[in-house]
């Protein structure tokens, strides 16, 4: 399945129909899809290129050393997760990954949250800059497609601004390792919905990653490489009381002749400050669409969340 395309350089051209197409075509594809591609994304290649070579450098590395930047205490939002510790909501089934996760590095002397250090590591040079580049390169162009949410759904352009500047965010960077004996399940993450508002992906070393569409089929995810797949999170669901709803997906292990290869893929979690009120928006609730959660702020839904998949006791 090729999903809808849009191109961000609309958005940002300055031609109000351009942008106006964009933010329409934007909308749609979350209504009805709930996954978009984005070109001219401005990530450049030449960053993604190095964050790819050195999260490969970095799993590469021996187990052991690999555990010395695992701290359990951190719930996973920053550092190394080794290989079974995380499973998808309503599932025992430990997904078969481990991550490495960079997060937020607040600017403008921020006290509003005491966000934990990110894990410096030592053996693969210039790897906590590239995540820093990459981490406000995509911070960047999500903001920029909240904008065209806001105005997709009835809001000020920059409503999300405030919100996501400064906010828990995190650079995911995931390496499915190969698999090296008949596997329990065909699944290397089972089905699941994001957290966060949206998530940004920038490419994947191997196929596997499925959505299920509305008719409830279980439907292969194709993008360019030059281009970006953004979907919905549950956060912005909820926000929206299911205007915009979170797409379901999972990631499939590979034909038996390719088990012996990795997969690795980087996606962008972007999240707001945790103060922010995921109450529904008065525009989106009407007769025939009732008040369908009950509010919480950011940092509730989080907390919540993170104990359902495993990572926080």
């Amino acid at each position: 399945m090729s999903i809808p395309s849009i191109d961000l350089a609309d958005f940002l051209s300055g031609d109000p129909v351009r942008k106006n197409d964009f933010v329409q075509k934007l909308g749609k594809a979350y209504e009805e899809v709930g996954f978009v591609a984005v070109k001219n994304h401005g990530v450049p290649d030449e960053l993604i290129a190095d964050l790819y070579k050195y999260v490969q450098e970095f799993f590469s590395l021996p187990l052991d050393q690999k555990k010395t930047y695992e701290i359990p205490e951190l719930a996973g939002q920053r550092g190394y997760t080794s290989f079974g510790k995380e499973h998808a909501k309503g599932s025992d089934a430990p997904d078969l990954k481990e991550f490495f996760q960079y997060g937020q590095v607040p600017r403008d002397n921020f006290k509003e949250e005491d966000y934990p250090a990110n894990v410096q590591v030592g053996e693969v040079a210039t790897f906590n800059k590239t995540f820093d580049d990459a981490y406000r390169a995509f911070e960047k162009s999500g903001t920029a497609l909240l904008q065209a949410i806001a105005l997709y759904l009835g809001l000020d352009e920059h409503y999300f601004d405030g919100l996501v500047h400064n906010g828990n965010s995190i650079l995911r960077a995931i390496h499915y390792p190969p698999i090296t004996h008949e596997p329990a399940s065909a699944i290397r993450a089972e089905q699941h919905e994001d957290i966060n508002l949206i998530t940004l992906l920038v490419g994947a070393s191997a196929d596997g990653l499925e959505i299920l569409t509305k008719q409830g089929e279980w439907v292969a995810v194709t993008s360019l490489p030059e281009q970006i797949v953004v979907n919905v999170g549950d956060m912005l669901q909820r926000f929206t009381n299911n205007k915009l709803m979170s797409t379901t997906h999972r990631v499939v292990n590979p034909k038996r002749e390719l088990w012996h290869t990795s997969r690795f893929s980087i996606p962008f979690f972007l999240h707001p400050r945790s103060c922010m009120s995921l109450r529904c928006l008065d525009t989106c609730v009407d007769e025939a669409h009732p008040v369908a959660y009950e509010d919480a702020t950011a940092g509730e839904y989080l907390d919540e969340r993170l104990r359902e998949i495993g990572l926080k006791k």
